[in-house]
């Protein structure tokens, strides 16, 4: 990223990190100098993997800047995130790619060990899923064409028009209960065919997580974000309901990345600048 993303200043970016200090009976004692936790081998908590010395993942990529592959190689904000978290734990990474509706369920089927995607918490999901501690606050958003930014300033002035939303996601159901009189929402299974849509003019805007449109607009000046909508919306991973001793090392490596100050530098070089706490 290059400077400050102005987009980013209505957020507030929060880390609520707080967990119990455990470690994985199969992965044994770790610390990590990128802020490990020393503590988690105290604990000895035990959790389960789909493969031994492993952590594999389910995202729904490419999702920038979450989740994205480069060169061969998994980055983004999450992908950071999580690599350094599966390293303070000494486990290796694999990433399977899947769609993002119902992704948050596939943990307790035995397809991954965690979902690794930009996937905010609700009470619904956590019926059938484990989250961990949030590690990401985040907002809805408007994006359209900068040559129609003055046509389509607010959600309201897209009344008869086309609006795209992501299949399963919170930004679907906000535009499901805010959309205009006689619009039309039109579902798309991950975002790159939303923008695809949108530059073609075969939608007039898209309505998803403010980070992904903002971040959008930064790398591509055609586009831009016109309204913001606070939701009050938080990201975690999520595990199976019964591996909850992986959710605990999880969240303790994050409270450890935090209180390291590695969290920060994740986020200054995703987002520009430091976490709001």
């Amino acid at each position: 990223m290059k400077g400050r993303l102005k987009w980013l200043m209505p957020l507030v970016i929060g880390v609520a990190l707080v967990g119990t200090a455990c470690s994985s009976d199969d992965s044994g004692d770790s610390e990590s100098s990128d802020g490990g936790n020393s503590e988690a081998s105290a604990a000895a908590s035990t959790y389960t993997l789909k493969t031994e010395g492993t952590l594999t993942i389910c995202s729904d990529a490419p999702y920038e800047p979450f989740e994205m592959e480069i060169d061969g190689k998994w980055t983004g904000f999450d992908m950071d995130l999580i690599n350094a978290i599966a390293g303070a734990m000494d486990l290796e990474t694999s990433v399977t790619v899947v769609p993002f509706d119902g992704i948050w369920l596939l943990p307790a089927a035995g397809e991954c060990d965690i979902v690794v995607s930009a996937m905010t918490i609700t009470e619904e999901r956590a019926k059938s899923t484990l989250f961990t501690d949030p590690y990401f606050d985040a907002d809805q958003s408007l994006l359209v064409r900068a040559d129609q930014a003055d046509e389509f300033p607010t959600l309201e002035s897209l009344a008869g028009k086309n609006i795209a939303v992501q299949t399963g996601t919170t930004g679907e159901t906000y535009a499901q209960d805010h959309k205009p009189e006689g619009s039309t929402l039109i579902s798309f299974d991950e975002p790159a065919a939303m923008f695809l849509a949108l530059e073609a003019g075969d939608v007039d805007a898209i309505l998803q997580d403010l980070p992904v449109n903002g971040y959008r607009s930064t790398q591509d000046d055609s586009m831009v974000v016109t309204e913001t909508f606070p939701t009050g919306e938080q990201y975690g991973f999520a595990v199976d309901p019964d591996n909850a001793g992986l959710a605990e090392a999880v969240n303790a490596e994050l409270a450890a990345l935090r209180d390291g100050g590695a969290y920060n530098e994740i986020f200054a070089k995703w987002f520009g600048g430091a976490a709001g706490n």
